[in-house]
C-alpha cells in the first residue's frame, strides 16, 4: 500500500496521475491535448472496470478497510443537518470509537449512531481504531432510547473490526453491554435502518445493527470473525487469511443471497472512497425509501417483524429437557 492506495489500485492510480499531469501541463502551457486526454481517460475507464469487476473476497476486505474510505462522521456531514453529538454513558466515560447524537434527515429529527475510525495514526489511537469499549455501546443505547422517547427513527452506520477485547473493557462488562444493546434494539418502537459501510466485525457490529432494514455497501463485509482470526484458528497462521476470506462467504452479495441483509448498495466505480458524495446520495435515497415503508407500520408490528427477522436467521434445534 502506497500513499493510502491499495496494491491492486496502483496501475489505475498511476494512469490517473498521468492524466492529471497532462491536464495541468496543457492548461499552464496552453497546449491542445484534448485528443490525448480523451484517449487516456477511455483507457482509465476500461482499466477501472477490469479491476473492479473481478474482485476476490480478500480484495473486497481490503476495500472495506481502505484508509481513504468514508467513515461515520464523513457520512453525517453529507446526510444530515443540525447534528449534535452526545457523549458519555453516564456510568464510566466517553468512548470516541462510537459516535452518537441527534440530527435531522431532510428536516426530520433522527438519531444517528456509528463506529468511527481515524485517518492518521494519532486519530486511530484516539478512536481506538473504531473498536468500542462497553461505554461506547451504552452511550449508543442511551441515544437510541432517547430517540424512542421522542418517536424519532434511528440510523446506524456500522464499520468496526469488532468490539475492543482488552482487559479493561472486559472488566467493565463488554459482553453484557453488547448483549443488552442487541436486546433493547429488538424492542425499540421506532424505525431502525442499518448500513454496513465497511467492516462488520462480529458482536461489535451487531450491537448497533439490529434493524428493520439492514443494507450493505457493495465492498463491505459482515462476519462473525475476521479472515485473519479465522485463519489463525483453522490453520494456525494468519497467512491463510485469503483462503479464509473466500470460505467465510461474508461479502455483500453472499449475505444478500443468505437473507442476512435486505439489499446491496452500489458504490461509485472504484469504491466509496473515490466519490463519497455520490455514495452518501445513494444512502440518502435508501433512507428516504425505507422510512416511507416503515412509517406505515404500527410500533407493535415494527417490533414483531424485527424480532422475527433475527430469530429466523441460522439453523438450530430445540431439545426437550425432559
Amino acid at each position: 500500500m502506497q500513499d493510502g492506495w491499495l496494491d491492486f489500485e496502483a496501475p489505475l492510480v498511476e494512469l490517473e496521475r498521468r492524466i492529471d499531469d497532462l491536464r495541468s501541463l496543457a492548461t499552464s502551457q496552453d497546449l491542445q491535448a484534448e485528443r490525448e486526454l480523451e484517449q487516456l481517460e477511455r483507457k482509465a475507464v476500461g482499466l477501472r472496470r477490469r479491476i473492479f469487476s473481478g474482485l476476490s473476497s480478500w480484495q473486497r476486505v481490503q476495500l472495506a478497510r481502505h484508509p481513504r474510505r468514508p467513515h461515520t462522521l464523513d457520512y453525517i456531514e453529507h446526510l444530515f443537518t443540525d447534528f449534535v453529538e452526545l457523549q458519555g454513558d453516564r456510568a464510566f466515560g466517553q468512548d470516541a470509537a462510537l459516535v452518537a447524537g441527534l440530527a435531522r434527515f431532510q428536516g426530520r429529527p433522527v438519531a444517528v449512531v456509528g463506529h468511527q475510525k481515524g485517518r492518521s495514526t494519532r486519530e486511530n489511537i484516539a478512536r481506538n481504531f473504531g473498536m468500542p469499549h462497553p461505554e461506547g455501546y451504552r452511550k449508543a443505547l442511551r441515544v437510541m432510547q432517547l430517540a424512542e422517547r421522542f418517536g424519532n427513527p434511528i440510523i446506524a452506520l456500522v464499520d468496526t473490526p469488532g468490539a475492543y477485547p482488552g482487559i479493561g473493557a472486559e472488566e467493565r462488562g463488554q459482553a453484557e453491554a453488547i448483549a443488552r444493546s442487541v436486546r433493547e434494539m429488538s424492542r425499540l418502537r421506532v424505525p431502525i435502518i442499518v448500513f454496513v459501510t465497511g467492516e462488520g466485525g462480529s458482536g461489535g457490529a451487531l450491537a448497533i445493527a439490529v434493524g428493520d432494514r439492514v443494507y450493505m455497501l457493495a465492498y463491505a463485509f459482515y462476519s462473525v470473525i475476521s479472515p485473519e482470526g479465522c485463519a489463525s484458528i483453522l490453520w494456525n497462521t494468519r497467512e491463510k487469511a485469503v483462503d479464509a476470506a473466500e470460505a467465510l462467504k461474508f461479502t455483500a452479495r453472499d449475505l444478500e443471497a443468505l437473507g442476512v441483509v435486505d439489499g446491496v448498495l452500489p458504490e461509485p466505480e472504484g469504491g466509496a472512497h473515490r466519490d463519497p458524495r455520490t455514495m452518501a446520495a445513494t444512502i440518502s435515497e435508501t433512507i428516504a425509501v425505507s422510512l416511507a415503508e416503515l412509517d406505515r407500520l404500527a410500533p407493535d408490528v415494527l417490533v414483531r417483524q424485527r424480532q422475527e427477522r433475527f430469530l429466523a436467521m441460522g439453523a438450530y434445534h430445540e431439545v426437550d429437557p425432559a
